[in-house]
């Protein structure tokens, strides 16, 4: 529970502008925290041993997501383990051969990110953030149009200039007809086999018809 106080902080600071449903007050959510951290301090007052069956099940949770987001460097890291060991050695060959399948499965899936034409900076701030966050080497930048209407020239200059300065990640451009909505998100998912948490967008304003879980586990990055 302390972490949704801690998440709701978080929203107030980097994402004043998305739309909510509720809004609770910076008092209101400092209140909840201080009452759970005493309520927590004083369960683990009373009965201490709460706090391990805790632990145990909150650890191997945590090391799990760690592994999770940590894939591509934890299987680097396996691929150069296994090329300490002899060269030629079976084991060598086999180990290599499943590290390398593992990495270039990863690094085939796509992610999307759903443009209204953002500036170079806005579009460089993506490009980053898939480097350092994801393990995917392939981005599908997709900008919905309105009949009859073409997509800025700039927005194409802007992202072959992004495309050769993160030569490490293939960019691909796509202009759509219709209408951004959780039914386009449904059928591009399907359509183009990619789950709806690897599309990002950028954070919406006030008049954003949908709500964020509406989307479906679209996430939300710049």
């Amino acid at each position: 529970m302390a972490f949704f106080a801690l998440g709701n902080f978080l929203l107030k600071s980097k994402r004043p502008n998305l739309p909510r449903p509720v809004y609770a007050g910076i008092g209101t959510v400092l209140l909840a925290l201080i009452g759970i951290l005493v309520a927590l301090y004083g369960n683990i007052k009373i009965h201490p041993e709460y706090l391990i069956v805790f632990l145990q099940y909150f650890l191997p949770t945590m090391a799990l997501v760690y592994v999770m987001l940590n894939r591509t460097a934890i299987l680097n890291l396996g691929l150069a383990a296994i090329n300490s060991f002899a060269e030629h050695s079976r084991f060598s060959r086999l180990g290599r051969l499943f590290v390398k399948r593992q990495l270039k499965e990863l690094h085939k899936q796509e992610f999307v990110f759903f443009t209204k034409g953002d500036n170079v900076s806005n579009l460089n701030k993506v490009m980053a953030y898939v480097v350092e966050n994801e393990f995917t080497n392939r981005l599908k930048i997709v900008t919905l149009l309105k009949p009859g209407e073409s997509y800025p020239q700039e927005l194409l200059t802007d992202i072959r200039v992004l495309d050769r300065a993160y030569e490490q990640i293939e960019v691909d451009f796509v202009t759509l007809d219709g209408k951004f909505g959780p039914e386009l998100i449904d059928r591009l998912s399907t359509e183009w086999n990619i789950p709806k948490n690897f599309m990002f967008i950028g954070s919406p304003g006030n008049q954003f018809p949908y709500h964020i879980s509406e989307l479906g586990g679209v996430r939300l990055i710049i």
